[in-house]
């Protein structure tokens, strides 16, 4: 009597012992300490949190929490679900970008406890004069998309002109750039009157980038452009270690900001102008490094190396995008070409004065058949003009499948070959 009473004391002390377990993970897996100082609040620790709680979705053991059947079914099928959009919004695929970008705003707003007192720690918005360019234009082109959506650059630089040639201090000759202080003249102009929700958004967007997405150009990327690209103009870091040994008062201008680094080119291709936006920049020769390095991803295109120096491939939404690297190339680099079928007819593309004439003079020449060479500098839309008219037969031979050309053309004779560079 006494041993079986024995036996069944240790039974239920297992028992007890494991079902206590079992709700200790349950309440572990819910419960999140989140300790508080003055630096809480910054992007940098909302950044360490997000990458700790969605590590903690993703790789938690549902088995050992005591689920019911329905339960655990549901909980698998979300666990794949996140699973699945954190690898796609790498490949530049929106929805599930705006999936991520939901579940962090639950996470911050429910679990870290971000509110409209102590969200100005991570971006000052009540304070103007602490705001930098990248603050200010994402408030404005967070502003612009909700009445224009994914046009909101193309109606901001429409609006306030400026795609034009213009004189920056200390260049002789004008180009085609938007400085810091048309951001800042702009934002002035708009006075948005931003709600916690939007705040909370752009600080949302603000911490995707640096996560997941592709830093300083990520919602750029997104809109209807011609294409962006990064790291083609200004000073790698490996030449400044050079310089650095032999002309300390160059190596100072370059720390002064006198002179473009290679991390702070960003350029977009907008209706055929190359357009550099000097208020914005990955910071750091390492964000750009990360941006190359993920944004040709898509279809497992093969790895990026010193041997093998370039990626030509497309994205998810059918962008072509180009990645160099070094040595082949002095800096890390990546060209995005975008294809825009709402622009794609001869009168969107032609904009000269007389163009008519021109345009009826392309027409004839393809009715004729004749060999027509179209040559033009980078982004002047070359490809778009060639579907501009009804040619029943169309050839292409390109680096990368040109697939959008089927998008304006469902009913033509078309064939995309992909040749070979032999380097």
């Amino acid at each position: 009597m006494v041993n079986a009473a024995l036996i069944i004391l240790v039974i239920l002390a297992v028992l007890g012992y494991i079902f206590y377990k079992i709700k200790e993970n349950q309440k572990a897996e819910t419960e999140n300490v989140i300790e508080q100082d003055d630096q809480t609040y910054t992007l940098e620790k909302m950044i360490a949190f997000i990458k700790r709680r969605l590590d903690e979705i993703t790789k938690v053991n549902l088995y050992d929490i005591g689920l019911s059947e329905e339960e655990l079914k549901r909980r698998k099928n979300k666990k794949y679900e996140l699973k699945k959009a954190l690898k796609g919004c790498t490949y530049g695929d929106v929805n599930d970008k705006k999936y991520i970008k939901e579940l962090i705003f639950d996470l911050l707003s429910k679990e870290y406890g971000v509110t409209e007192t102590n969200i100005s720690k991570a971006i000052p918005f009540d304070i103007p004069s602490l705001l930098t360019g990248q603050d200010k234009f994402d408030v404005l082109l967070h502003e612009y998309q909700k009445d224009f959506g994914y046009e909101a650059l193309t109606q901001l630089i429409k609006k306030y002109n400026l795609a034009v040639l213009k004189y920056v201090q200390g260049e002789s000759k004008p180009c085609y750039v938007i400085t810091d202080a048309e951001i800042s003249e702009i934002y002035e102009r708009e006075n948005f009157q931003l709600s916690f929700t939007d705040k909370l958004e752009i600080v949302v967007q603000r911490i995707y980038q640096q996560y997941k997405g592709y830093s300083s150009i990520d919602e750029v990327r997104d809109m209807n452009i011609d294409g962006v690209s990064g790291g083609v103009s200004g000073l790698p870091e490996s030449f400044l270690s050079q310089v650095a040994q032999t002309d300390g008062d160059y190596l100072n201008q370059v720390l002064d900001a006198k002179v473009p680094r290679a991390c702070d080119s960003i350029w977009i291709f907008f209706q055929g102008k190359s357009i550099r936006l000097a208020f914005l920049s990955f910071g750091t020769e390492a964000e750009l490094k990360r941006v190359c390095q993920n944004i040709y991803k898509y279809n497992n295109p093969g790895q990026l190396s010193d041997t093998n120096g370039y990626k030509i491939n497309e994205m998810k939404d059918g962008s072509r995008v180009v990645v160099v690297r070094p040595s082949m190339s002095e800096t890390w680099a990546f060209f995005v070409r975008k294809f825009d079928v709402k622009r794609a007819t001869l009168e969107q593309i032609v904009l000269f004065d007389g163009k008519e004439e021109a345009i009826e003079l392309l027409k004839f020449l393809v009715k004729g058949a004749r060999i027509i060479a179209l040559t033009g500098e980078q982004g002047c839309r070359k490809n778009n003009n060639a579907y501009g008219y009804d040619r029943e037969y169309i050839r292409n031979n390109e680096p990368s499948y040109y697939r959008n050309c089927i998008r304006v053309a469902l009913k033509k004779n078309l064939s995309n070959k992909k040749y070979l560079i032999n380097a």
